[in-house]
């Protein structure tokens, strides 16, 4: 091992590689809680140099995990001792941007939020923004097909990804950097890298797609008396203000009420109503849009669509309003322990779905069960954290079944965009049948035969 380790020393040189017990003065999940576990962390400098990197790595059969922003939630980037893990995180550069054709390329360890205040310099928006911008990075975004609070919009983003460089289990660089909106010259080769959690190759390089930026933003927060308010709200919003709805966010009470109770939040309304709503508007009229947004949102309250609404009058206002969706931190602590969940499912579906959970967590965990819903309901995900005392690994397992069993009957998905990682990996047969599990392991065995980009993650 001293000896694959000095080799990779001498590709990398004494900034790129991290030894000994300063591997464990390294986080190994975004609160804190763990610590890096690998017996190295390589944190190469090119794209060149992964390779090289690499190649050593497979000639070796030493097995390799790509970390990026420990942003995730399942255990995606997780090292054991005979682990080594790779960091891009010397690889942040945004390269070229182009105005007209409305790309930008950047290297895989670029900070979400980088990359989206490049592209606003140049009057150009990277839509995928979720609230661990500044610390997630554009290829653990890639590596997890990640969404976040503009899907509803923009998509997730596989959507936003024209092109991408990649470097296999062997050392093997692919580059397919494409800028081209349409290209069906024969497989798309990147999409098999975009939601593979470096399973199949690490992302060195993205040519990411841009927006015009909008020259406005109007934001508010909407109460309904209950889902299926939202449901009509979220139906009329559609057809008034067509592509410009931006963000359909919906909390539970029991996400807002506990979220406002902290003391660290002004509430911009009341508790007490059946589900609260962040919408967001965006567009190019600053004369006109804001009594557009306006008048839409009085004609909802008159049709008896929503109970309450306040609309932010400044971006200090809007910003407040999404430091409540955003208070993750605040919103585990308040939960623990318990169990973090993102899941899809029909939106129709959703108040009965969330109603039966409730009714089945509390026969089988008891009144110390709590259980706090909030989402991107606009384009069919819910969050959902659940948790009970005593909490032991058998109450975990209770957890977890009783939210996933709902899903299969539903169509639904036990991942709407954090990943599969270890969490779910046991889980992943609800989602998906049979033989398309059986089509990803030939992927993966042609790809990476020896196994070690990733191994045990997403596939068992």
């Amino acid at each position: 091992m001293s000896d694959l380790i000095d080799q990779i020393a001498a590709i990398v040189g004494p900034q790129g590689l991290i030894t000994g017990a300063d591997v464990q003065e390294r986080a190994a999940d975004f609160m804190g809680f763990t610590r890096c576990q690998a017996k190295a962390i390589v944190r190469p400098a090119s794209t060149a140099e992964l390779s090289a990197v690499m190649k050593l790595c497979h000639a070796a059969g030493q097995t390799v995990v790509a970390a990026g922003g420990n942003t995730g939630l399942v255990q995606g980037n997780v090292c054991t001792p005979d682990d080594i893990q790779v960091s891009l995180e010397r690889m942040r550069a945004v390269g070229e941007i182009d105005p007209v054709g409305r790309t930008m390329v950047v290297e895989a360890g670029c900070v979400v939020q980088t990359a989206q205040e490049a592209a606003e310099a140049q009057g150009l928006k990277f839509a995928v923004d979720w609230g661990a911008r500044g610390s997630a990075t554009i290829g653990g975004g890639i590596a997890t097909n990640a969404g976040g609070n503009s899907v509803v919009r923009f998509g997730m983003m596989r959507d936003n990804v024209l092109g991408l460089e990649a470097v296999l289990a062997d050392g093997t660089i692919i580059s397919s950097m494409n800028v081209l909106l349409k290209n069906n010259a024969a497989y798309d080769l990147k999409q098999l890298f975009i939601g593979s959690e470096g399973t199949l190759g690490i992302v060195t390089r993205a040519v990411l797609k841009l927006h015009p930026a909008p020259l406005t933003t109007q934001t508010a927060m909407l109460a309904c008396a209950d889902f299926a308010a939202v449901q009509r709200l979220f139906v009329e919003a559609g057809r008034q203000l067509g592509p410009g709805l931006t963000s359909f966010e919906v909390m539970w009470p029991s996400f807002y009420e506990p979220m406002i109770a902290t003391g660290k939040h002004t509430p911009p309304l009341p508790g007490g109503h059946g589900c609260y709503i962040i919408l967001e508007m965006s567009g190019t009229d600053p004369e006109g849009d804001p009594a557009r947004f306006e008048g839409v949102l009085g004609a909802m309250l008159e049709a008896g669509l929503a109970d309450d609404a306040v609309i932010a009058a400044s971006k200090g206002q809007a910003d407040q309003i999404w430091a409540i969706r955003d208070d993750i931190p605040a919103l585990f602590a308040f939960t623990a322990p318990s169990v973090t969940f993102d899941v899809s499912l029909p939106i129709r579906a959703m108040d009965a779905y969330v109603a039966d959970l409730h009714e089945r967590a509390l026969a089988r965990l008891g009144e110390t069960m709590k259980l706090v819903v909030f989402g991107h309901i606009g384009d069919g995900n819910l969050h959902i954290l659940l948790g009970a005392q005593p909490f032991t690994a058998e109450t975990k397992h209770v957890i977890e079944e009783l939210v996933y069993s709902g899903l299969k009957p539903l169509g639904g998905s036990v991942s709407a965009e954090h990943g599969i990682g270890l969490e779910k990996r046991d889980w992943l047969g609800v989602t998906r049948s049979p033989d398309e599990i059986a089509l990803m392991k030939r992927l993966k065995a042609a790809l990476d035969p020896a196994n070690i980009l990733n191994p045990g993650k997403v596939l068992q």
